[in-house]
């Protein structure tokens, strides 16, 4: 995809074609409307969010080649760790923890979040431990601050969490301003994102779908911003694609989106818009088949970032384009 905010003449530059393919041209490969490209190229958006050509001369076989290497050299890089899916999934609101281990399987997740003031990991000696179902040996616990409402509070979970996980520093901060919308406190937020980082903390955070203040938060020092797509638990999907677009393209770290997923098509959109990747709970562990959906927003993560390394066909309103080749027809006489 290419930024709203692009300069035409640049993308035109990079083609060397000013001359040759004037406006029509640049409309085109923003979406606008119908232009022709140059012969022999075609333009495709890498993850980089730069333009990159390459010769239409290569061979189907070719093409194929380096799709393949271009998706099996794309791993998800988290705060020095490079992982093979772009799901992460929370662990919360399944019937039991064999339920919870079945679904997270089949997601394919390697890294599992966990409500440290709600889930069991070791503090209740006396309860079932969610680590006898889902060990650390084989995935990456991400302990967060569910249900934590200034930062102070948010702060002394995740003290508690290193304790518990043997000094483990990657957590996700949140901390909610509402107990009826579950909206971050984006103020408390970065209180407490500042105390993290500077305790070492690797800090991937929970917050508004608001450009300048996920921008502070990366000046801070959090490896992750995390935006909401729409309400904790609501299923609405992705209410404003634009703002989240803005994030994805300012950031110099990995944009995720949490909360708000309520079905795959939802996942596959996020990205298909450039994130890195998509968290979620109530979307696999509400659904009627929780396992069955774990596997399908496996699917759709897949699907959605290989789209977007693909590169979607420009959208050219009110102009079509014909699928078949308008050459040779047979034409009735007149």
């Amino acid at each position: 995809m290419l930024r709203p905010h692009a300069n035409p003449a640049r993308i035109l530059g990079l083609l060397g074609a000013q001359a040759k393919y004037p406006t029509n041209m640049a409309k085109s490969l923003y979406g606008f409307s119908c232009g022709h490209r140059p012969n022999g190229l075609f333009l495709q958006c890498l993850p980089s969010k730069k333009p990159i050509l390459y010769p239409s001369t290569k061979t189907d076989a070719q093409q194929s080649t380096t799709m393949t290497q271009t998706v099996n050299n794309d791993p998800f890089i988290l705060a020095g760790t490079s992982y093979q899916s772009r799901l992460l999934v929370g662990t919360g609101k399944y019937k039991d923890f064999d339920e919870t281990r079945l679904a997270i399987e089949a997601s394919g997740a390697e890294i599992v979040t966990v409500a440290i003031r709600r889930t069991n990991i070791g503090q209740n000696a006396n309860e079932p431990n969610l680590l006898d179902y889902l060990p650390p040996s084989k995935y990456t616990l991400l302990p967060n601050t569910a249900g934590c409402y200034t930062a102070d509070d948010a702060v002394r979970t995740l003290r508690l969490a290193r304790e518990l996980l043997d000094g483990h520093k990657l957590v996700k901060l949140e901390v909610l301003g509402d107990s009826g919308n579950l909206f971050p406190n984006m103020p408390e937020t970065l209180k407490a994102a500042k105390t993290l980082v500077d305790e070492g903390f690797d800090v991937m955070v929970y917050c508004a779908d608001d450009p300048i203040q996920a921008r502070m938060l990366e000046d801070i020092g959090c490896v992750a911003i995390m935006p909401l797509a729409s309400l904790i638990g609501s299923g609405m999907g992705i209410i404003n694609p634009w703002n989240l677009r803005l994030i994805i393209d300012q950031s110099k770290v990995p944009v995720l989106v949490d909360a708000g997923v309520g079905t795959a098509s939802d996942a596959a959109i996020a990205m298909e818009l450039g994130c890195d990747g998509v968290l979620m709970n109530t979307a696999i562990a509400g659904a009627r088949q929780p396992v069955m959906m774990a596997s399908a927003m496996n699917l759709a993560v897949q699907a959605g970032r290989q789209a977007y390394l693909a590169g979607r066909v420009p959208r050219k309103y009110y102009d079509a384009d014909p699928s078949s080749p308008t050459e040779g027809l047979i034409h009735s006489r007149t």
